[in-house]
């Protein structure tokens, strides 16, 4: 199975901290998915991370509509397979993550309503 890497949003809002965590459920029971330090991959002004950036598929996950992930990873040159808007994605629930340091029990079902997009989208790549 080809592998995939997950580019979450490292942002202060709520929806960001529910896309790393969901990201990270995935990574855990995905043995094909990685996942990409937006940090470090913001921060790298020389593009020494360009290259292994380019070696698979990026999904990337905003938190918020600002989607600062593609920017990033725009502003690098580095190609996005697939986008999903955490915001977007949980307009449609009944839930809602309301804090960006600490999930509680109704962002945990945020978490795992991302975890089954991110899951939808790999399943279609």
């Amino acid at each position: 199975m080809k592998k995939v890497a997950l580019a979450p949003c490292n942002g202060m809002s709520a929806n960001g901290l529910v896309s790393r965590v969901a990201v990270g459920d995935a990574r855990n029971e995905r043995d094909n998915v990685i996942s990409i330090c937006m940090g470090s991959t913001s921060a790298d002004i020389e593009g020494k991370n360009n290259e292994m950036l380019k070696k698979y598929p990026i999904i990337a996950i905003n938190g918020c509509g600002n989607g600062c992930v593609n920017k990033i990873l725009n502003n690098k040159a580095i190609n996005v397979s697939r986008t999903i808007s955490a915001s977007e994605v949980l307009e449609g629930h009944d839930v809602c993550a309301n804090d960006p340091f600490r999930l509680d029990s109704e962002a945990e079902e945020c978490v795992k309503i991302i975890k089954n997009e991110i899951f939808k989208v790999l399943d279609n790549l």
